[in-house]
């Protein structure tokens, strides 16, 4: 029997090197292009090489001569140094003659032996090339072992993989988490600053406060006796319909109006104070004529009356900030709202019909206009939405219409 030699020889001596390495020390060899990887490699065979011209005879080795250049004496300017490049080349096979101080350190830190010791007197079957007659003799045996170190040491590159890809995920998992939760405090301590500063949900209500608001209600208005552009707007006051929904912790509503509908939410500030934000229902997401009220629910009154910063809903510059008292009455409570359009009930009543289904699966149709105050029932909404509930932003003598100029 005969030792390999060349690639096929240096290739499977590094593999081992870098196994053995990797188990005794704990440390990871990253296989790839970058030289720098396998300095440590490196570092650990020069420091054998360098030392065969005094341990050559002990090992088994070919005879080295000392190095005659005594200035420089530290890595990697020694004569029998070898580089983390070297050892990459002859890793990926692309030296085809290695140097035998490069073979002899794999086999000293392998086998404790150099070549030609190990060639006399071989542990390791892989290394030994056969002859055409001891292969024949041997095939079997031969296949056999081949097959079963081949088996193992991809069984090896496939644990090692895996592990590599496990300590991967893990990691990617925890750089994840870490990100995530750093993300859910800033949000949780950006919406803690915000709801403080903006009194979000100072409140939470009790169930029969949410029994007591949500619901089914008209709501009579008389920012009709503000509008500029109606000659006739003296005593006139418009019902809306309010469909006010719970929600966890606040209410939505959809507010029908005689002309154009809102939209809007209520909160508790306190036991019983409720505030109200609502804006006009259009396509787009600009807030257009905003309105805020506050509601008393500790009246104990067949109605609710509200103090609305609000708006006449004229056309254009005629469109004015008012002040004005709403009144609140609860019609029932669940079922669904729907506005009727493109009816023949709208053109005969010239208003708006809203549908209301009930739980009872009754319906009811509430029909919302523009009409006088005067002819109003119940008789006690005149005294509480005429023109004097009405409070002028700029106040002027031609905003609300007297009795002598109706």
């Amino acid at each position: 029997m005969i030792l390999k030699t060349g690639k096929e020889e240096v290739v499977y001596l590094l593999n081992a090197v870098i196994e053995k390495y990797t188990i005794e020390t704990g440390k990871e060899i990253i296989l790839n292009t970058n030289r720098k990887n396998y300095e440590s490699i490196a570092i650990l065979l020069s420091d054998i090489s360098n030392e065969l011209p005094n341990t050559w005879n002990s090992f088994g080795t070919e005879f080295y001569e000392k190095d005659a250049n005594k200035k420089s004496q530290e890595y990697p300017y020694r004569k029998y140094d070898i580089t983390g490049g070297q050892i990459k080349d002859a890793l990926n096979g692309i030296v085809s003659h290695p140097r035998i101080y490069l073979v002899d350190a794999c086999y000293i830190y392998l086998f404790k032996m150099g070549r030609l010791a190990f060639e006399k007197k071989p542990v390791d079957n892989f290394l030994l090339q056969e002859t055409s007659s001891q292969k024949l003799s041997n095939i079997e045996a031969t296949e056999k072992n081949n097959s079963f170190d081949l088996l193992i040491d991809n069984l090896k590159q496939q644990y090692n993989r895996k592990l590599k890809i496990a300590k991967t995920i893990i990691i990617c998992c925890i750089l994840l988490l870490v990100t995530l939760l750093g993300i859910h405090l800033t949000l949780k301590n950006n919406w803690q600053n915000i709801k403080a500063d903006m009194n979000i949900l100072p409140y939470k209500p009790t169930k029969a406060e949410i029994d007591s608001l949500e619901g089914i209600w008209l709501c009579y208005t008389g920012s009709p006796q503000a509008r500029i552009s109606d000659p006739n707007r003296f005593h006139k006051v418009v019902p809306n319909l309010l469909d006010i929904t719970y929600k966890n912790g606040y209410f939505t509503f959809v507010r029908y109006g005689a002309s154009f509908n809102h939209i809007g939410y209520m909160q508790f500030e306190s036991p019983h104070i409720i505030s109200v934000y609502s804006r006009i229902k259009n396509s787009s997401n600009e807030t257009e004529s905003p309105r805020h009220s506050l509601i008393d629910l500790n009246l104990h009154k067949e109605y609710l009356s509200a103090i609305s910063a609000s708006w006449n809903f004229d056309i254009g510059e005629k469109n004015k900030i008012i002040g004005i008292r709403e009144v609140f009455i609860k019609l029932g409570k669940g079922g669904t709202t729907t506005e009727i359009l493109n009816n023949i009930e709208n053109a005969s009543c010239n208003c708006k019909v809203i549908q209301w289904q009930q739980t009872n699966l009754t319906s009811k149709k509430i029909y919302l206009k523009n009409t006088l105050l005067d002819s109003l029932q119940p008789a006690f909404l005149k005294t509480l939405i005429d023109e004097k509930s009405i409070l002028e932003n700029i106040p002027t003598d031609h905003l609300l219409l007297k009795d002598s100029l109706k």
